[in-house]
């Protein structure tokens, strides 16, 4: 029997009571005083409509760090209000106390299913292919992962609907997994020597048939051309980690290493890869702002460094010792490697 939760007896303990020291100034001029979920919404959307800066969303609301981590609590349906006070102001969700002119809640009894349905940080379809892939290894890091020998009725290439024959799988790793080929370095940019780590290339899906001394199985999903030799690792299963869009409490500056997918420049909505990681403190959650430094020739003919200037801010969805990838969620300009990230 799934445990129920009184709705308003779970916000309350989500959400601190006492009101944030958060000045006006964090407001947009166009503020609601309040915003129903619906389903679509995301928390980065919410913030959006509220703040100037989303990511100074947990100031206002008044999360604590396990909060940031853990926000699984707001649902389509759930009203957000802001709420002035002398000393400041917060958002909070509406309970029944409440008098609000078109919307009145009442009780609700959630069961724990519905965490399912709370809503996301950020669009969960923009980056679920990419909590399995790309993955960062070491070097040399699928040498010893089964491999493909062959591909049936003598084909070079496989695609989806393809069988394999394949060398190294077993039992215990289950029955899906992915096929991966060893791509790039990925070098930290300020240090042209130090390897940050290896990037492995994610070509697709497959299904075993047979296990056997060479194991049979079936591509289920091919985005790039499988080959002889090509590696596979056991797919993992997916999980989304809803951590509420924050900036970190420290200074970061590092650098775009990788745009995914090959191309030299992106906007919202793509994938980077950064300089920074675990080691260095990123989490999930994390909202750092991109800048580009440009370049003019003066009137005398020198080149002379023009100042920085921020043109965008990038989401941290997945962390690796010594990498993370983020999603582009503003861009005023193209998204290049080599473009810095720092603490917004």
């Amino acid at each position: 029997m799934h445990k129920r939760i009184i709705a308003s007896i779970l916000f309350l303990s989500l959400f601190s009571a006492i009101a944030v020291q958060a000045g006006d100034t964090l407001l947009r001029s166009d503020t609601p005083d309040r915003h129903v979920v619906v389903p679509g919404d995301t928390l980065w959307g919410i913030a959006s409509r509220f703040l100037k800066d989303p990511w100074r969303w947990p100031e206002i609301w008044g999360f604590n760090r396990e909060q940031i981590k853990n926000p699984h609590k707001i649902y389509p349906g759930d009203i957000v209000i802001l709420e002035r006070l002398p000393h400041g102001s917060r958002l909070r969700l509406a309970d029944d106390s409440d008098e609000l002119r078109t919307v009145k809640l009442s009780p609700q009894i959630r069961t724990e299913q519905s965490s399912l349905a709370a809503i996301p940080s950020i669009p969960a379809a923009a980056i679920e292919p990419f909590l399995s892939q790309p993955i960062v290894i070491e070097k040399n890091g699928l040498d010893k992962a089964p491999y493909i020998v062959s591909a049936s009725e003598g084909r070079t290439v496989l695609s989806a609907g393809n069988k394999a024959y394949v060398s190294g799988l077993t039992e215990d790793k289950g029955m899906t997994w992915q096929v991966f080929r060893p791509g790039k370095a990925l070098k930290d940019p300020d240090q042209k020597d130090r390897v940050l780590g290896y990037e492995a290339v994610y070509l697709g899906n497959a299904k075993v048939d047979a296990f056997a001394e060479i194991s049979t199985l079936t591509i289920t999903r091919a985005v790039e051309e499988i080959l002889k030799g090509d590696r596979l690792i056991p797919a993992p299963d997916i999980a989304f980690n809803n951590y509420v869009p924050h900036a970190p409490d420290f200074s970061v500056s590092g650098r775009i290493v990788s745009v995914y997918g090959g191309v030299t420049e992106i906007g919202h909505g793509g994938i980077v890869a950064l300089s920074k990681g675990e080691q260095d403190g990123l989490e999930l959650g994390h909202v750092l702002a991109i800048y580009r430094k440009s370049q003019a020739k003066s009137l005398e003919g020198k080149v002379v460094q023009l100042p920085e200037e921020r043109i965008g801010l990038v989401f941290v969805f997945r962390v690796f010792d010594k990498i993370s990838y983020a999603l582009v969620v503003q861009s005023t300009s193209p998204i290049k490697v080599l473009d810095a990230v720092k603490t917004p």
